[in-house]
């Protein structure tokens, strides 16, 4: 059996889901509305969700918490879908791709008045002028 295969197995309910994930079970139904997750389902209709169902929510929950809205993070998991983006350990965009996402964090940032997470990446690479 691969390891690709046991990580889709349906094998966790939602009780279990929402204590490792600390996701509400209103939040979980929410991210499977917008086809972020699918859970099987058992003969009594209820949902079991995998490994990789549980990998993605704490995916979408990290990316909350960085600022990114329900838009964002659906572009990222859409762009995973076409394979545009692939695994994060297999990860290779050019520069100019690198330059468009990292233009609009910001400008996404000063649209709501907050600095950028990745402004502050950025920071240690530029020195500081000295008064």
């Amino acid at each position: 059996m691969s390891r690709e295969f046991r990580r889709a197995m349906p094998l966790l309910p939602i009780s279990m889901v929402m204590q490792l994930t600390e996701l509400t079970a209103r939040q979980i139904r929410y991210y499977e509305e917008h086809k972020l997750i699918e859970p099987a389902r058992s003969e009594g209709n209820r949902r079991m969700f995998s490994l990789d169902d549980v990998d993605a929510l704490l995916e979408i929950r990290e990316l909350l918490d960085q600022g990114i809205n329900m838009a964002g993070i659906k572009k990222v998991f859409d762009m995973r879908k076409t394979n545009n983006v692939k695994s994060s350990n297999n990860l290779s965009i050019s520069d100019a791709e690198l330059r468009s996402i990292l233009r609009e964090e910001m400008q996404q940032a000063q649209i709501m008045q907050k600095s950028s997470l990745r402004q502050g990446d950025l920071s240690r690479f530029f020195p500081m002028k000295s008064e």
